[in-house]
């Protein structure tokens, strides 16, 4: 295990700047997760980690050592990749092993190595089976596999799920969320995917455009998003986003004006509001169907039942549709009328017009 540090690092290819002033601690035996839209830079920042791009400015430290000049084989870094990039000629015991092979190990220390990474992962079954007799699954865990025999103080994912399945994808989160528990290794995983960074991280880091926007703990960042762009990317489905103007406070509530007009109520959020425009933001799961009285009144333009959940898509006149989380037995169909409460205490968020956070309920 070893800790990481990154200080002010900079990438540009040619004139182009796609990461800039990177600034990160990492400690050891920690599971961070890179995490944004396409483009944002996290799969660089990663390569960056790994030696496999060379780092334009800045420094990057791992175990009290700069390693800006070392090669990935000196970093004591071993990296799962998107594809599986096994040898299909080989079995997976090769596979494991071929690395461990370069290194001079004699065939026993290479045989309890890879042994003991099977059984790990539940793959000892699989050794002599090549990787066209396996699943996605079971090739993926060969790909760790070959990661873990190397003993390495950091680990690197590279978007390891985005090959497989839904049902795969959940099921091998889970081993690889157990692995960490089981080795207590640093591991630093880049995903697109903001539910496999809420489910696996210890820590995550929120990238746009090659910058952090914030980092933080998967709880910090649901309940106290820095800005707009984190807040819309941190829970699923997406936050809502409403522009209002500030209409007046009794110091309990706050009355905000939407465009059509309507004046909605919500408690007074903690913190000073400065301006008189705002967007307000109000997570589906926070908001609830009335059938009385509503603050806020729309028609479903769509409903997606889940068993367990439904969500309704209710246009409020707006751009786009409120998302509003119910119950799985919801009667409410498409184009019937909705009524739609707001929360009473908590889960309410208003944004600047340069879209930072400045109060939350």
């Amino acid at each position: 295990m070893a800790d990481l540090s990154l200080r002010r690092v900079d990438k540009t290819f040619g004139d182009v700047e796609v990461i800039k002033g990177v600034d990160l601690d990492i400690a050891s035996g920690e599971f961070v997760v890179f995490v944004g839209p396409s483009g944002c830079g996290k799969s660089t920042l990663l390569r960056l980690v790994a030696g496999l791009e060379d780092i334009t400015a800045g420094e990057l430290w791992i175990g009290g050592q700069l390693v800006n000049d070392e090669p990935p084989s000196r970093r004591g870094i071993a990296m799962v990749f998107q594809s599986y990039a096994l040898y299909p000629h080989m079995t997976v015991w090769q596979n494991m092993s071929f690395g461990l092979k370069l290194q001079g190990m004699t065939r026993a220390q290479r045989d309890e190595k890879v042994k003991e990474a099977a059984r790990i992962l539940q793959i000892d079954h699989l050794l002599d089976r090549k990787p066209r007799q396996l699943s996605g699954g079971q090739r993926q865990r060969v790909a760790i596999g070959r990661a873990i025999v190397r003993q390495p103080r950091v680990f690197l994912f590279d978007e390891p799920l985005s090959n497989l399945d839904a049902a795969l994808r959940v099921q091998t989160r889970i081993e690889i969320a157990k692995l960490h528990r089981a080795m207590q290794a640093t591991m630093i995983y880049v995903t697109h995917d903001q539910v496999e960074a809420m489910t696996l991280a210890d820590k995550i880091v929120v990238l746009n455009a090659g910058r952090v926007e914030q980092v933080g703990s998967p709880m910090d960042l649901y309940h106290r998003p820095a800005n707009k762009f984190v807040a819309a990317f941190i829970g699923s489905p997406t936050m809502n986003f409403l522009p209002v103007e500030f209409a007046g406070s009794d110091g309990a509530t706050l009355d905000l004006r939407l465009a059509s007009g309507a004046i909605v109520q919500i408690a007074a959020p903690k913190g000073r509001l400065r301006g008189h425009r705002f967007t307000l933001g109000l997570r589906p799961e926070h908001l609830h169907v009335l059938s009385d009285a509503a603050p806020l009144r729309g028609e479903a333009a769509a409903v997606e039942n889940l068993g367990g959940e439904s969500y309704l898509y209710v246009d409020i006149g707006q751009p786009m549709p409120l998302v509003v989380k119910a119950p799985g037995d919801c009667a409410i169909r498409a184009g019937e009328p909705v009524g739609i409460g707001l929360p009473a205490s908590k889960g309410a968020y208003l944004f600047d017009q340069q879209d930072r956070a400045v109060a939350s309920a």
